[in-house]
C-alpha cells in the first residue's frame, strides 16, 4: 500500500512542476515519469485485483469462524455465556470468535489497500492519457460488417468482425 502512494506520487509530482534552476533539463525525468505512468498504471491495477481477491479469501475464513459459532451456540446455548471479562466462558466459542474477528479485520485492510490501489491505477492512467497529447485522433471503426449476395442455389451471407 505504501509503494502504491509512492508510485502514485512520483508519477504526478513531476508534472507542471518548474525546473530548479535555467540550466537544467527536464527531458529525463519526463521520460522517467511517463515511463512510471505507463507501466505502473498495470501493476496498480493489477495489485488492486489481487488485493480485492485476497480479501475475499479472508472474508470467506471470517464467515466460516462465525458459522462454527453459531453451530456451537444452536448445539447448546450455554456454550455462548459469556464471563464476567467479556469472553465467552468455552473456550473453542471464544476461539471461533477471536478468528472471526481477526480474519475480518484482515479483509477489510485488503480492501482498503485494493481500493487505493485502484485509485493509484486510474491516476496513473489519466497521468498516462496526458503525456499522449490533449485528444487521440478520429479513427473510424465498424466493427461488424455483414453482407448478403445471391449465388445460383441460395445466397450467401457474410459477417466480419473486427476487433
Amino acid at each position: 500500500m505504501k509503494g502504491t502512494a509512492l508510485l502514485l506520487l512520483a508519477a504526478l509530482g513531476g508534472r507542471g512542476l518548474p525546473a530548479q534552476s535555467a540550466g537544467v533539463d527536464s527531458t529525463p525525468r519526463a521520460a522517467w515519469t511517463h515511463a512510471v505512468a505507463h507501466y505502473g498504471k498495470w501493476a496498480a491495477a493489477a495489485g488492486a485485483v489481487t488485493l480485492t481477491a485476497l480479501a475475499l479469501e479472508q472474508h470467506s475464513h471470517s464467515n466460516d469462524a462465525w458459522n462454527r459459532l453459531l453451530a456451537i451456540c444452536r448445539a447448546d446455548s450455554g456454550n455462548c455465556a459469556l464471563g464476567p471479562d467479556g469472553r465467552y466462558r468455552y473456550y473453542p466459542a471464544e476461539y471461533d470468535y477471536q478468528q472471526a474477528i481477526y480474519y475480518d479485520n484482515r479483509a477489510r485492510w485488503r480492501l482498503v489497500a485494493g481500493q487505493v490501489s485502484l485509485l493509484a491505477a486510474v491516476g496513473l492512467f489519466v497521468a498516462d492519457r496526458r503525456a499522449h497529447g490533449p485528444a487521440a485522433p478520429n479513427i473510424p471503426v465498424h466493427p461488424v460488417g455483414v453482407t448478403l449476395a445471391p449465388t445460383p442455389d441460395g445466397a450467401r451471407l457474410a459477417l466480419r468482425l473486427a476487433f
